[in-house]
């Protein structure tokens, strides 16, 4: 039965299923037709209207426009960007830190090297000299090296000399820092237990080969080989490579540490970020694929528990053990869980599987 040709919507339906090309079938006209609009040259528009000269125009009174949604994982990128921002340290943090070390390194310098810096023969190990230390920093850590006329000197005693020579450091910071609480000269460190930023100084000696080599009081004492430049250079290198994704991933993964209190040291989970971006497919991306660098980074690192990492530089073995394994499983099912909600823009619920990973400093809404 024919449609009734009164109601100016069963018009646009009837001539719309009878146009056989792609335009005809989206604006009920055939494309040979389009110039002389789809109600035909000289016909009178809907309502008595004058005919239109556009088919667009012709359909806009009838037709409501989609919404357009937002594209997929529309959230990634101000979400990451968020929780890096809320896990770097601040400035007033930094600058503790910075004061609280030059200092450290002044005083040595004056009383053994007789000169007047606080950058000269020594150097920042550890996340500090990393720049991978999230908020709030626990410590800074210092390698201060000493002349070689104290290593022969200290060579010449019996005993524990790293012990010695460590006590030692501890009574020439105490005459600069006499009303810090109690010092400490144990293991491999001296510590001042500053209230706002603790400080951990090494010392050491730079040997003729280049290399450095630091105090260990454990064991009756002994002198180890330093992988503290090796790993600084070693992070900066695969870090220029990998589009810079390597410092935000192991500054990610060390605030899962600290949330999850996961049984990893900070410098396995520099190795491992290094070891997992020189190979992962999409290390030259960047903030919009973080969602699946962490899902992915958690899934690597569960294939290596129990395996070994090896320190650049000395090729150290360290074994990783497996401690850690079962806090590593959960967070890759909520990483899992997050990249899907991520894909489909669900955006409190991916917050919230980011928070079982990173804590308050993943937001649950971004937009």
């Amino acid at each position: 039965m024919p449609l009734p040709t009164d109601n100016p919507f069963n018009v646009l339906l009837s001539l719309s299923t009878s146009s056989s090309s792609p335009l005809g079938s989206l604006y009920g006209a055939s494309e040979q037709s389009a110039n002389a609009g789809i109600f035909g040259s000289g016909l009178n528009g809907p309502f008595g209207l004058p005919a239109p000269t556009s088919h667009v125009n012709a359909l806009t009174p009838f037709l409501t426009p989609p919404s357009i949604p937002p594209h997929l994982w529309f959230y990634v990128v101000r979400r990451f960007q968020a929780i890096l921002n809320n896990i770097a340290v601040t400035t007033a943090q930094r600058e503790d830190g910075e004061k609280k070390h030059a200092g450290v390194r002044s005083a040595l310098n004056r009383h053994y090297w007789n000169v007047a810096s606080d950058t000269a023969n020594s150097l920042l190990i550890g996340s500090w000299g990393k720049d991978t230390r999230v908020r709030p920093s626990r410590d800074v850590d210092i390698l201060f090296l000493l002349p070689p006329s104290v290593y022969r000197q200290y060579q010449s005693r019996t005993g524990n000399r790293q012990s010695a020579l460590l006590q030692e450091v501890k009574e020439v910071l105490r005459t600069t820092y006499s009303q810090t609480a109690t010092l400490r000269a144990d293991g491999q460190v001296v510590l001042l237990p500053f209230n706002t930023m603790p400080v951990e100084v090494a010392v050491g000696f730079r040997c003729t080969d280049g290399s450095i080599i630091y105090c260990d009081t454990n064991d009756g004492g002994s002198y180890k080989t330093s992988t503290a430049e090796a790993e600084v250079a070693d992070l900066r290198t695969t870090d220029l490579t990998c589009n810079a994704n390597v410092l935000p991933l192991a500054r990610l993964m060390k605030q899962w540490q600290r949330e999850c209190n996961v049984p990893l040291k900070s410098f396995q989970i520099e190795r491992l970020a290094v070891e997992f971006l020189r190979s992962w497919s999409y290390r030259h991306h960047s903030l919009f694929y973080y969602d699946w660098m962490v899902r992915d980074f958690l899934g690597f690192i569960i294939g290596r528990a129990n395996t070994t990492l090896f320190m650049p530089g000395t090729f150290e073995a360290v074994p990783l053990g497996d401690a850690w394994l079962s806090r590593a499983q959960t967070a890759y099912k909520n990483a899992v869980s997050a990249a899907d909600n991520e894909y489909g823009n669900y955006e409190a619920l991916a917050g919230q599987d980011w928070q079982k990973i990173f804590g308050a400093a993943a937001p649950v809404l971004v937009s």
